[in-house]
């Protein structure tokens, strides 16, 4: 596996290294070794796969008021043809918007799933700068209902 380091500190875009012959491809998504080699202690404990509509647009936003990248964005393309996933460090805030038909998206959690533990930013909020590629046509209820961050005074409500 390639990582690629992005603008929001400890996040990375782990690029697999198909190894392809005539009926197709295996490809290595995760390694503790090769993870921990780049600094990433991650013991997965819950995984996630989520049929949704196409190739996505993958959005982080680091809320860690103690990161040197606190407040900036980061978006990338994950789709079938690149291959491509997003490690996203604890405390960052993470949205996807669906790009194209037929994506499916997994993911792993370091930690179990804790609804009272659940935070979130709205997809419109001026922190992200607009970074979705494409019109907004459908936001959940509970998408909806986050409040904006603060970001004249630099932190979030």
């Amino acid at each position: 596996m390639k990582f690629h380091s992005t603008e929001v500190a400890g996040a990375f875009i782990v690029e697999p290294e198909p190894r392809r012959d005539d009926r197709g491809f295996l490809a290595r998504t995760f390694c503790v070794e090769e993870f921990g080699q780049h600094g990433l202690h991650f013991a997965p404990v819950q995984s996630y796969q989520s049929r949704i509509v196409g190739a996505i647009y993958d959005v982080i936003l680091d809320v860690r008021p103690d990161s040197p990248t606190y407040l900036p964005s980061f978006g990338v393309e994950l789709a079938a043809d690149n291959r491509l996933a997003l490690y996203v460090p604890e405390l960052v805030a993470h949205g996807t918007q669906a790009l194209t038909d037929g994506a499916e998206l997994l993911c792993l959690a370091g930690h179990a799933y804790a609804p009272e533990c659940e935070r979130g930013v709205r997809y419109d909020d001026p922190i992200l700068g607009n970074r979705w590629p494409l019109p907004t046509v459908e936001v959940s209820l509970k998408d909806l209902a986050w409040p904006p961050l603060r970001s004249a005074v630099g932190a979030p409500r």
